[in-house]
């Protein structure tokens, strides 16, 4: 990525999470070189590199419990680099702690790999940035929303909830937003299950994390 590229992608970051004012309380031009530091540290930390020659590869791995995203989509892997041996290593974040797919995931991307024609792969786990909702990409959210699964909001947490309020969550099935929670979690723990109050189809939600 060459400076340009990265300046326009760092700014486009910082207006659209609004680090310096929604996190910080940080309004006057006096604080903004601070908040800019501290928007730019979490644009390091959330930025994702994966290796051109990887990419196909990694794109094909569908989501083991969500098979219309791929892995890529989902946002757990974080690096996918490859040195001039040969040697691949991949970095991963799990959606949550103990979540039952990363396993099959790895797997899965060692698999994939080694049918084609890599014999040094290394697979790290990290935990630190949390995984969030944020990083599935806009068009994977049209993908939940297709697949009759509602998507999440952009946003790294529901804060209705911490209020005692219900979430407006609009039905994939009719666009309806007059639903209702059944239960906290539906086919997975990410999900939780509705129900549409117009055209009365049940649906999962994936939750925001």
């Amino acid at each position: 990525m060459n400076l340009l590229t990265f300046d326009v992608k760092f700014f486009a970051f910082i207006q659209n999470e609004k680090f310096y004012i929604n996190h910080l309380k940080l309004t006057n031009q006096k604080n903004f070189k601070l908040a800019k530091q501290f928007a730019l540290q979490l644009f390091l930390l959330n930025m994702v590199t994966i290796h051109e020659n990887l990419k196909s590869f990694l794109e094909k791995i569908p989501d083991p419990e969500i098979p219309v995203l791929t892995i890529l989509d989902l946002g757990v892997i974080r690096k996918a680099t490859e040195n001039e041996n040969g040697e691949v290593e991949i970095t991963i974040t799990p959606t949550y702690s103990g979540c039952p797919a990363m396993k099959q995931m790895e797997y899965e991307i060692r698999n994939v790999l080694e049918i084609n024609g890599y014999k040094k792969i290394t697979i790290n786990t990290v935990y630190s940035p949390a995984w969030t909702t944020d990083w599935i990409p806009d068009e994977a959210l049209e993908k939940l929303r297709k697949y009759g699964i509602s998507p999440p909001e952009k946003t790294s947490q529901d804060k209705l909830s911490i209020l005692g309020k219900s979430k407006i969550v609009k039905c994939p099935q009719c666009g309806s937003a007059n639903s209702e929670m059944v239960s906290q979690f539906g086919s997975t723990a990410c999900k939780a299950l509705y129900k549409c109050k117009d055209c009365l189809e049940p649906f999962d939600y994936f939750k925001c994390i």
